[in-house]
């Protein structure tokens, strides 16, 4: 049977039970790529203008117009500089504490579902080898039948099982090696919006404690 004359049904059925699996991790981790991306790109917002903006309000004394502006931004970073806002006529080290603890709720939700996305990455591979090891096994089943009862076993006794192995694998890695690129490359964004939080809290302390 050639393989590049199979159907994508054919060529999964020929996987064997692991495929399954398989299957799902790929549908699992690319709706957790999707809602990422998704995420990361409605939370996105220009630090500068924004702060700019507050600070603005907030020269004026103008303290409800200035949560307004973070109540209207819909952003970690906006809730995070509210935080800090509300306390802004308490000592420095209560702003910063306010600030930590907006931290603790909003960084975890920029977090979500990447550790998901790295356990896909790390047992599509090893679910692959679990295919090639029940491919392995079908093919001994079949020749210990063989042996048994006196029949030769022919190279097309042993396909099925070889096309198990091999398939459960090829699968098993091209699950794992976009799950890892996708991970990483996001890692790093949501590393970049969580550093611009941290320095957009510091310019706000600075501000308020000046």
């Amino acid at each position: 049977m050639d393989l590049y004359k199979m159907s994508m049904w054919q060529t999964f059925l020929a996987g064997g039970p692991v495929m399954w699996p398989i299957l799902l991790c790929s549908v699992w981790g690319v709706a957790i790529i999707i809602e990422k991306f998704l995420y990361l790109r409605k939370i996105k917002i220009c630090t500068h203008d924004f702060l700019v903006k507050i600070f603005d309000k907030m020269k004026r004394h103008d303290i409800k117009e200035a949560l307004l502006i973070c109540d209207n931004v819909k952003s970690p970073i906006s809730n995070i500089l509210k935080a800090g806002i509300l306390k802004y006529d308490r000592p420095r080290q209560q702003i910063i504490e306010a600030i930590e603890d907006a931290s603790l709720y909003e960084i975890p939700r920029t977090e979500r579902n990447l550790s998901a996305l790295a356990t896909i990455a790390h047992i599509s591979p090893l679910l692959g080898l679990l295919g090639t090891v029940t491919g392995m096994v079908r093919c001994f089943q079949t020749i210990q039948a063989k042996s048994s009862s006196f029949h030769p076993v022919s190279p097309g006794d042993l396909a099925g099982g070889i096309w198990e192995a091999l398939l459960t694998t090829v699968a098993g890695l091209v699950v794992a090696i976009p799950m890892f690129v996708a991970y990483n490359y996001l890692v790093n964004r949501v590393n970049s919006f969580i550093l611009e939080m941290e320095r957009a809290s510091t310019e706000l302390v600075n501000f308020l404690t000046e």
